[in-house]
């Protein structure tokens, strides 16, 4: 997939899950559970020290799942990187922009979305050639910097990441702020869904968050 196959993917599909999980069957049933949501791009973020390994096993499972886009997150460093975009990373995200990640992503043509809470940050970013950047912490800035952002940068694509809930109203405020995606991590995997084991009621979540999309 190209960067801009991978970029319009995000565009028509602007849910996003943020997750890892120590345990690979967990993983594994969140990965399911989010597609049958209609999630069809998924960060699997570099937070263990399985991360790689689990990371592999999801990839080597997409031609089961049609259509379904695969990135990673937490990456601060060029080796992992380079490690997760040789196993099958279609795109990379960061807390925070990385000049050693950012030269990885752009020799691999792959997307390279940094985390930044500032303007200067994403004028930086987006001058060194981040089509996309990723608002973090959202529930620190909130949708009103978003929509302040997008009146200097109208074409700027912003995802945010952090203080999106699963609700008509949270997502009219960030979406009518003007983000192009929405990244959710714990709104999305509820605890005693993960420990019960009730994957059913992620995809439920998931098919409710795009309903809110719904024009």
């Amino acid at each position: 997939m190209s960067q801009e196959q991978t970029i319009q993917q995000l565009v028509d599909s602007p849910v996003v899950p943020v997750f890892y999980n120590a345990d690979l069957e967990t993983c594994k049933n969140v990965f399911d559970a989010c597609y049958k949501g209609g999630i069809r791009v998924f960060e699997f973020t570099n937070r263990g020290a399985n991360a790689l390994e689990t990371f592999k096993v999801l990839a080597a499972s997409l031609p089961s799942y049609p259509g379904y886009t695969l990135g990673v997150g937490t990456v601060l460093k060029a080796a992992d990187a380079t490690a997760f975009i040789e196993a099958g990373a279609s795109f990379v995200v960061s807390p925070c922009y990385t000049a050693e990640v950012f030269d990885v992503c752009y020799q691999s043509k792959v997307p390279y979305m940094p985390g930044c809470m500032t303007v200067k940050e994403i004028y930086d970013a987006a001058t060194a050639g981040c089509e996309v950047v990723k608002i973090f912490p959202g529930d620190v800035v909130g949708p009103k910097f978003v929509k302040g952002v997008k009146a200097v940068f109208p074409k700027q694509k912003l995802m945010v990441t952090g203080g999106v809930e699963p609700t008509k109203e949270s997502f009219a405020a960030w979406f009518g702020a003007g983000v192009t995606a929405v990244g959710m991590g714990s709104q999305l995997f509820k605890k005693e869904a993960l420990d019960s084991g009730d994957w059913n009621s992620i995809t439920e979540i998931a098919k409710n968050c795009f309903s809110f999309l719904a024009k």
